[in-house]
C-alpha cells in the first residue's frame, strides 16, 4: 500500500509541477491558443531531451503480498459443487473484470490486481 500512496503522490506533484515550469519558462497564455478560433491546444511542444529529465524510467517494481492465514477450520456436512462462467458472461464488461470462483470448503481467497501502465 506504501507504494501506490508514493505514486498517487508522485503524480500529484508532476500535475502541479509541469504548469508551474510552463509558467517559469514565459510561455504565454497567448502561445499556448490555438491559432484557430473554436479549437482548442495542448500549446507548443516540449523538447525530447527536456522531457528525458522528467521521465520516470522503465524499471518497474510490482509486489503484492498476501499473508492470509486459516486455521482450525472445520467443515461438516458440507456440499460442494461445480461453477462454471458462460458465454457471453464479459460480453458488456468495461475495465478490468476480475473473477473468484470458490467451489469448495475451508478456502482462504486473496486476490490482487496489478496495473502498470505506461505512456510512450
Amino acid at each position: 500500500m506504501r507504494s501506490v500512496k508514493c505514486d498517487a503522490l508522485a503524480l500529484l506533484a508532476c500535475g502541479l509541477l509541469l504548469p508551474a515550469l510552463a509558467l517559469a519558462n514565459d510561455i504565454s497564455p497567448s502561445a499556448m491558443a490555438s491559432e484557430n478560433a473554436g479549437t482548442f491546444s495542448f500549446g507548443p511542444s516540449v523538447a525530447q531531451d527536456t522531457l528525458e529529465q522528467y521521465r520516470g524510467g522503465s524499471i518497474m517494481k510490482s509486489e503484492a503480498i498476501s499473508n492470509g492465514l486459516l486455521q482450525d477450520a472445520t467443515a461438516v456436512n458440507v456440499a460442494t459443487g461445480n461453477n462454471s462462467i458462460t458465454d457471453g458472461a464479459f460480453a458488456h464488461a468495461v475495465g478490468l473484470p476480475i473473477v473468484i470462483q470458490n467451489s469448495g470448503a475451508n478456502v482462504l481467497i486473496q486476490n490482487s490486481t496489478i496495473v502498470n501502465v505506461q505512456f510512450r
